[in-house]
């Protein structure tokens, strides 16, 4: 059995491969900001022996072990002090506000409006220690401009879009309750509760909170209320490759993550949001995850029709029985093909005037003949080769 090297030459790649993975890192534990998170999370019952704020070559800022963490381990247990929730809101100067505000606002909203006025509040605000180490600006598609959005996929463009629109409804909506809050502010309420402070506020509870389940308040509307932003906790970043327990434990009243697997003293910690593609990691959070497992390619409906005969005279109808059913979007190609919702779709768009009559079967996933199955595998490999030539076009313009 060979013997691990123990000579000069080993010793030498040993201290190597140390200071290269030490430039991959640096601690960011004696940063004045989070020293300062550390004295407030201190003051609300929470010290943490395990992790240390680190910004790493690849994610960023996260969390990094600090001993070798095994599965099962208790990781973080973050009392319910130091949580911001609905409840934190309610209990507030905005309580009063919100109780008496007809009709009711969303949790959402309620949080929204807490954050725009702490971080407004700067010094005075007894959560500053938390807000300092929030991000200042995001990168999720919401907040991109428009001709950086047209670079993306279209089904991805057509999801931004309609998330925008979303947050800029839910703004327009809320001036209405953002204006009773001016006995709170010297200056005008509409330099406060501006678009670009609630953009920060929405993305910061979109990308942030932790999943929290709570009782119903009848001061807010009936939306879920399942909100809770969990500073120190919140840096840990998204891995698709790990899993790991967290939810908040009702006998210790702290909100707790264990892990699943094991880490390496030295390393980075993650976490998983969810099972999620880069379509959804970039939307909702905005990064994507490389290696990502769960990846897939969005193709649009009108890409599919591109695809076949423009002399199919069914096609209109067939195109609307696809919308009608849900079968015109999240359609994708997968690491081991086209889905199947995909494949259903065209199947039903392949449907000769003979087997028209037969699209309920093909949407229940009956086989109709053996030429609809033929050919709706057959243009699934042209549609799959057509966006693999695509990309690599595309990419060689960039280079």
């Amino acid at each position: 059995m060979k013997k691990k090297g123990r000579g000069r030459t080993s010793r030498q790649r040993r201290r190597k491969s140390f200071r290269t993975s030490e430039l991959s890192k640096e601690s960011e534990n004696h940063k004045q900001e989070f020293i300062e998170l550390r004295k407030w999370l201190k003051k609300r019952k929470f010290e943490d022996h395990n992790l240390r704020p680190t910004r790493f070559s690849n994610t960023g800022r996260g969390l990094m072990a600090v001993k070798s963490l095994q599965p099962g381990e208790l990781i973080i247990s973050l009392p319910k002090e130091c949580l911001l929730t609905t409840d934190t809101v309610i209990r507030s100067y905005l309580g009063d506000y919100i109780t008496k505000w007809m009709p009711p606002i969303s949790p959402l909203l309620a949080l929204c409006a807490f954050l725009i006025s702490e971080k407004h509040a700067g010094n005075k605000s007894p959560w500053k220690p938390y807000l300092d180490v929030l991000p200042k600006a995001y990168t999720c598609l919401v907040c991109l401009e428009p001709e950086v959005v047209r670079l993306l996929p279209r089904p991805l463009q057509m999801k931004a879009e309609e998330q925008r629109m979303q947050v800029q409804k839910l703004f327009i909506s809320s001036r209405g309750f953002f204006s009773s809050l001016q006995s709170l502010f010297t200056e005008d309420v509409k330099h406060v509760f501006h678009y670009h402070a609630f953009l920060w506020a929405w993305c910061t509870i979109n990308t942030r909170t932790v999943y929290m389940k709570h009782a119903q308040k009848q001061c807010l509307s009936a939306e879920p209320d399942v909100y809770a932003l969990a500073p120190y906790l919140d840096l840990l970043n998204h891995s698709p490759r790990v899993w790991v327990e967290a939810a908040f434990n009702e006998e210790t009243c702290c909100y707790e993550i264990r892990t699943t697997s094991h880490c390496k003293k030295f390393e980075e910690l993650f976490i998983c949001y969810g099972p999620h593609d880069n379509h959804r990691l970039l939307l909702e959070y905005g990064f994507v995850a490389s290696n990502n497992p769960h990846s897939a390619v969005y193709i649009a409906i009108d890409s599919l029709v591109d695809h076949l005969p423009s002399v199919d005279k069914q096609m209109n109808k067939k195109i609307s029985l696809l919308k009608e059913h849900g079968f015109s979007e999240n359609l994708t190609f997968g690491w081991d093909g086209p889905s199947w919702k995909l494949l259903t779709a065209l199947k039903l768009l392949c449907l000769g005037p003979e087997e028209f009559t037969c699209w309920k079967k093909v949407l229940l996933g009956e086989v109709i003949s053996d030429t609809n199955e033929q050919k709706s595998l057959v243009l699934s490999r042209q549609i799959c080769s057509y966006f693999i030539e695509e990309t690599k076009t595309a990419l060689h313009k960039g280079e």
